[in-house]
């Protein structure tokens, strides 16, 4: 793909992918992990610059397909409605690679991105409770950690890169909350599974 250099405006070329199946490469799960996959240093100045595409990440061991596409991007019918009965599968839809990122981050940690959803709205509250400004923080799950599998979560605050320790009986409460509500469960296909998606089960 032609990218232009955000600092000092000359064009290059960078690759970029419309498919990554884990399978067949698997150096390409880590350089989505790292988010290496999605930047391109400009030959000319050095700058890092962040690439916006479309591709379909594919983990064929996890069952799991997610389709980053950015805003202004559909994903083709045909394929679409090809692969939305897979048996297994979990089908998502993203709009950007850090999402992807951490999709992939919850699936190779056993979790189900649903329960992680309805456990960050939890948490947002919990910290709002505290911190008034943090009511909108956009929480991203990283890892697991400990014995006792504290949930890691980062989140922007007034410039800087904040991290907080949950611990995992929340997550098993939000899982509790999505296994008697089974009418809430996200419909076949690449559903978007997100803060926006959480805010619609507990307006």
């Amino acid at each position: 793909m032609q990218v232009k250099c955000s600092k000092c405006g000359s064009s290059f070329e960078a690759a970029s992918y419309q498919s990554i199946n884990v399978a067949s490469d698997p150096q390409l799960k880590e350089r989505v992990r790292d988010g290496s996959l999605f930047v391109a240093e400009c030959p000319y100045c050095g700058t890092r610059n962040l690439l916006r595409y479309n591709t379909l990440y594919h983990d064929p061991a996890a069952k799991l397909m997610v389709w980053l596409l950015p805003e202004g991007y559909e994903p083709p019918a045909a394929v679409a409605e090809a692969v939305k009965d897979l048996p297994g599968y979990t089908l998502r839809r993203v709009r950007e690679a850090g999402e992807l990122i951490e999709k992939v981050c919850i699936s190779d940690a056993g979790l189900e991105d649903t329960v992680m959803e309805v456990c960050k709205w939890v948490s947002r509250h919990e910290l709002a409770a505290k911190n008034p400004e943090s009511a909108d923080a956009p929480l991203k799950f990283l890892r697991l950690e400990g014995a006792d599998h504290d949930l890691v979560m980062a989140f922007p605050l007034n410039g800087a890169m904040n991290v907080i320790n949950v611990g995992f009986n929340v997550y098993e409460d939000a899982r509790g909350i999505l296994s008697r509500n089974p009418g809430i469960a996200p419909a076949p296909g690449f559903s978007e599974i997100d803060a926006g998606w959480a805010n619609s089960i507990f307006r």
